[in-house]
C-alpha cells in the first residue's frame, strides 16, 4: 500500500514537472518581468531615443549649435504665443524660423537642446561606469578580506563621506579650470589638456571640457557603490558555495570573479542606473554656476542659467531645457525602478 502511495506521489510530481517545463533562466525571467512593467518600458524607450538623438545630432539638428543670427535674437515660436501667460507678442519677436525659438544670441534652441544630449548623457553613463568599476573593486577587496583591511578602507570612505560631495566637486572643477587654462607643452597638465581635447572631439564638441567633468564626478561617485558591494559580499562570503570553492583550492580572485560578482552585479547595476539622474543633475548644476562645459558648448544647465536672467520676458528659454532635463530624469528613474523590480527574486510572479 505504501509502495502504491509513493508511486502515486511520484506520478503527481512528474505531471507537475511536465506542466512547469524546464526551469527558466534567471536573466530571461528578469527580462520578462521588465517588459511587463509599462513604466520601465516607456523609460527605456525614452532613453534609447535620447541616445539616438545624441549620436545623430549633426543629422537631426537643423542648425549648428554655436552659430547665431543677431537679427533673430530672443525670438519666440509662433505656436507658443497663445500658450504662454501675458501678452508676449507685444514686446517679443515671433518667428517661424526656429521651432523652439532662439536665445539671446539668435542661436536655435532646438539645435542646442539636441547637442545638449551629448553633454548630459555621457556624463551620466561615464559617472555610472566609473562608480561601478571603482566601487566594485574597492568594495570587493574590503568586504572579502575583512578585518583590518576592511576597517582601514571603510574609514577612508567615511572620511570622504564626511566632506560635502558637491563642495568637493566644485573645488575640483575650479582647480581644473584654473590649472589647465594655460599649460606649457611637456607638462602633465598639457597631457591632460590634450586628452580633454580628444574627448571633446569624439563627442563632436568645441572645447567642452568634458574630461574634467568626468574626473570631478568620477572621483566622488564610487563611495556609495563601494559600500553596497561590501555589504553584498559580507552576506555572501560565508555561504556554503563559497566555502566549497575554498575547499577545492580556488584562489581569491577566482572566487570573487566567478562566484561572488555574478551574485552581486544585479543590485549594483540597478543602483547605478538609479544614480544616473544624480550625475546628470550634478553636471547641470555645475554648468548653471559656470563650472561646467565651456561656451559655446550647449548644456541644459547653462541654457537654464542663461534663460533664468530673462525668465519673465522670455520663459521659453528656460522652459524647453527644463522639460528636456525633467524628461531624462523621469526616464532613468522609471527604468531603474523597473530593473530593481525585475532583478529582485522576491518579485517573481509579479508584474
Amino acid at each position: 500500500m505504501a509502495t502504491q502511495e509513493l508511486t502515486a506521489q511520484q506520478k503527481a510530481a512528474l505531471r507537475l514537472s511536465e506542466r512547469q517545463g524546464k526551469p527558466a533562466n534567471l536573466w530571461l525571467d528578469a527580462w520578462n518581468r521588465l517588459i511587463r512593467n509599462r513604466a520601465a518600458v516607456l523609460g527605456g524607450i525614452v532613453v534609447i531615443l535620447l541616445i539616438l538623438t545624441a549620436i545623430l545630432a549633426p543629422v537631426i539638428a537643423p542648425y549648428h549649435y554655436a552659430k547665431g543670427d543677431s537679427a533673430e535674437a530672443y525670438t519666440v515660436p509662433n505656436w507658443l504665443i497663445g500658450l504662454l501667460p501675458g501678452n508676449i507678442s507685444a514686446y517679443a519677436k515671433t518667428s517661424s524660423k526656429f521651432l523652439l525659438g532662439s536665445d539671446y544670441l539668435g542661436r536655435d534652441m532646438l539645435s542646442r537642446l539636441i547637442y545638449g544630449t551629448r553633454v548630459s548623457l555621457p556624463v551620466g553613463f561615464m559617472g555610472a561606469f566609473t562608480a561601478l568599476i571603482i566601487g566594485l573593486v574597492y568594495g570587493c577587496i574590503s568586504g572579502y578580506y575583512g578585518g583590518r583591511v576592511d576597517n582601514i578602507m571603510m574609514r577612508i570612505v567615511d572620511i570622504m563621506y564626511a566632506f560635502p560631495t558637491m563642495l568637493l566637486i566644485i573645488l575640483m572643477m575650479a582647480f581644473f579650470k584654473s590649472t589647465f587654462a594655460k599649460v606649457e607643452p611637456g607638462t602633465v597638465a598639457y597631457t591632460f589638456n590634450q586628452v580633454n581635447r580628444v574627448v571633446d572631439r569624439i563627442l563632436g564638441l568645441q572645447g567642452g571640457g568634458m574630461l574634467f567633468i568626468f574626473m570631478g564626478i568620477g572621483i566622488t561617485a564610487w563611495m556609495g557603490m563601494a559600500r553596497l558591494a561590501r555589504g553584498q559580499i559580507l552576506s555572501l562570503k560565508e555561504k556554503e558555495f563559497i566555502e566549497a570553492a575554498h575547499m577545492i583550492g580556488a584562489g581569491d580572485i577566482r572566487i570573487i570573479v566567478r562566484h561572488i560578482l555574478p551574485n552581486i552585479i544585479g543590485p549594483c547595476i540597478v543602483a547605478e542606473t538609479l544614480a544616473i539622474p544624480g550625475y546628470i543633475n550634478t553636471e547641470v548644476f555645475l554648468s548653471f554656476i559656470g563650472l561646467g562645459v565651456d561656451p559655446p558648448t550647449p548644456s541644459w544647465g547653462a541654457m537654464i542659467s542663461e534663460g533664468a536672467q530673462s525668465i519673465r520676458s522670455y520663459p521659453h528659454m528656460v522652459l524647453f531645457p527644463a522639460l528636456a532635463l525633467s524628461l531624462t530624469m523621469f526616464a532613468f528613474n522609471f527604468l531603474g525602478d523597473g530593473l530593481r523590480d525585475a532583478l529582485d527574486p522576491k518579485m517573481k510572479g509579479t508584474s
